[in-house]
């Protein structure tokens, strides 16, 4: 199914332009993000930290983008979407220089809490700001899977890079740079974002998005997404236990974690395609049917054969999420739009933060094998959720 028509030449540049400004946002903010995960250990020798502190500092970023997403969407009604995303943006970065003159935990968690608040505006702004540019002409789902790569592009490059960055220069240097980072993606994003992002008038009028309003399928997606990123988060955090079992050393565990990102950064590009081929329903049930049968096998597989295997299974367990964050203009009300993203998102960050807490304590009392067996059982919640979310007034 192609719902795209032919457009004006300054039509497809607008376009274009609030495609590239959005995908430019996910990958600084995911990065500044996930950066996080290699600075923690530099922090904790620094700074003479207990593990419960790490903790503290790991969850402070996260916790506040979660947190405040649905407060930045109302905001932006009444601001502007364009000052609050490019405004955002820059406290993160402006947060990430106070990390760099950090002197104790105090600073250092206020500076974190500070960067969460600006990053809480970049996955329902961006989103929406994408859905509106793409919504006349057609090519939604593909647009915002696109936008989805390009944040686990952004994970991947920002923290290696800045790996690299600490064999050279201090950790103060390297948070300096990474704020100059985050400064310098507000001052492109106030250059790319143009003023509209749908033209009034296009050559042929392509099928709006339905735009239902239907509160239960919203909320059955939500549940979805919530489901899917909290089994994400909970299997990464016991494949290093996995592997390790199974006679993996640091290395190994490094090149694991690597294959599976690499599958999964393609699989949220690919699948948001094949959702529009052949249909939301039916590509979540092929994802996340796929997920549940690869994570059990990863159980029981020797090393070789799950090392394997960890491409694919990153594609489909990181896939299924373009198919939901393409689902939520259909659901979303007229004017809710960014609301509908920003509730998404919270449960989707808020599931990904608890999981490993929860099946953490899962993983003690039973074991780790055990543990992931749930995790692969919680998925086949989603299938009947997906026949909801359907009915809510997504195409099929």
């Amino acid at each position: 199914m192609n719902d795209t028509v032919a457009l004006p030449a300054c039509e497809t540049s607008r376009r274009r332009r609030a495609l590239i400004a959005g995908c430019s946002a996910h990958a600084v903010h995911d990065g500044l993000t996930d950066v996080i995960y290699v600075l923690l250990p530099i922090w904790q020798a620094q700074f003479a930290l207990s593990y419960a502190q790490v903790g503290l500092l790991r969850g402070a970023y996260s916790g506040a983008m979660a947190v405040c997403q649905l407060m930045a969407s109302r905001a932006a009604k009444r601001w502007g979407r364009l000052p609050m995303l490019i405004g955002g943006t820059a406290l993160a970065g402006v947060a990430y220089l106070l990390v760099g003159q950090a002197t104790g935990l105090t600073l250092l968690l206020l500076a974190l809490l500070l960067g969460g608040l600006g990053a809480s505006t970049q996955h329902p702004l961006a989103s929406s700001m994408i859905t509106d540019a793409y919504e006349e002409g057609g090519g939604v789902k593909q647009a915002l899977s696109q936008y989805n790569f390009s944040g686990d592009i952004g994970k991947t490059l920002i923290p290696g890079l800045v790996g690299l960055l600490l064999t050279v220069v201090s950790w103060q240097a390297s948070a300096t740079a990474l704020g100059l980072l985050g400064l310098a993606a507000a001052g492109l994003l106030w250059w790319l974002i143009p003023t509209q992002v749908s033209a009034s008038t296009v050559t042929k009028k392509a099928k709006p998005l339905s735009g239902n309003g239907s509160a239960t399928g919203l909320r059955a997606l939500i549940l979805m997404g919530t489901l899917d990123s909290a089994v994400r988060m909970g299997f990464l955090t016991f494949l290093p236990f996995l592997l390790q079992a199974k006679g993996a050393g640091t290395a190994g565990i490094g090149l694991a974690l690597t294959l599976l990102f690499i599958g999964g950064a393609f699989g949220k590009l690919l699948c948001g395609y094949l959702g529009v081929r052949i249909g939301m329903m039916t590509t979540v049930w092929i994802t996340e049917a796929s997920t549940a049968l690869l994570i059990v096998a990863a159980v029981y597989l020797p090393l070789s054969g799950l090392m394997v295997m960890l491409p694919l299974l990153g594609l489909v367990l990181n896939g299924t999420s373009s198919v939901l964050y393409g689902a939520v203009p259909d659901l979303a009300g007229a004017g809710q739009r960014e609301q509908a993203f920003a509730l998404f998102y919270t449960g989707t960050i808020g599931g990904g933060a608890l999981a490993p807490v929860a099946f953490g304590a899962v993983g003690d009392a039973l074991g780790v094998p055990v543990a992931v067996m749930v995790l692969a059982g919680m998925l086949c919640v989603t299938l009947p959720l997906a026949w909801v979310v359907q009915r809510g007034g997504v195409e099929v």
